[in-house]
């Protein structure tokens, strides 16, 4: 056997292993849906991020309000990409993931922490609706930019919340998105 083929069974042999990485703090992913790339984030066993903003920006939240251990991860993220999943399938109607509201602000949590109990599957709400859920009927506009900034966008479904004429208005996603999921609840 020559120097070569020995230092080449060497690197082939079954003994060497890919090294395994810690896991993260916060492990997270880009994941491909129907309404274009989301950044995925989880924490702890709880989702902290279901957001379309770009990577480095939700990142660099992640790392400030969460820890700086933030790594590219898609193994911890199976169960959310698999229910994100089937839920733009329309094979989903609810999600059953532990939620964490970390990237909010206090008021957003007061906007989000209740939105699945006054929205349901394939029926809307309105901003002035949600404002007066909250005890705060002047704050459509506060509520609209709260929903904007939602960190755990279609988990929680601030798609479900339009204009109170029944316009779309904005969505982080894109109004095509909004109008994508929207669809998709109201055929079921």
């Amino acid at each position: 056997m020559t120097d070569l083929e020995s230092r080449l069974n060497r690197l082939t042999t079954p003994d060497l292993k890919p090294p395994v990485l810690p896991d993260a703090d916060v492990a997270y992913t880009l994941h491909d849906t129907p309404i274009g790339t989301m950044l995925l984030a989880i924490a702890d066993g709880r989702v902290v991020a279901s957001s379309f903003g770009d990577e480095e920006t939700m990142t660099q939240r992640l790392a400030r309000a969460v820890s700086p251990r933030v790594l590219r991860q898609v193994r911890p993220l199976d169960d959310v990409r698999r229910q994100l999943d089937e839920y733009l399938a329309g094979c989903r109607q609810a999600f059953d993931l532990q939620m964490d509201l970390v990237l909010a602000s206090p008021f957003q949590r007061l906007v989000l922490a209740d939105l699945p109990t006054h929205t349901s599957y394939g029926r809307t709400t309105t901003y002035g609706a949600v404002a007066n859920e909250i005890d705060r009927p002047k704050a459509a506009r506060a509520v609209g930019t709260a929903l904007g900034a939602n960190p755990l966008c279609v988990v929680l479904p601030c798609h479900r919340v339009i204009g109170a004429n029944g316009a779309l208005t904005g969505y982080a996603g894109g109004l095509e998105a909004k109008r994508f999921l929207l669809n998709l609840e109201a055929k079921t």
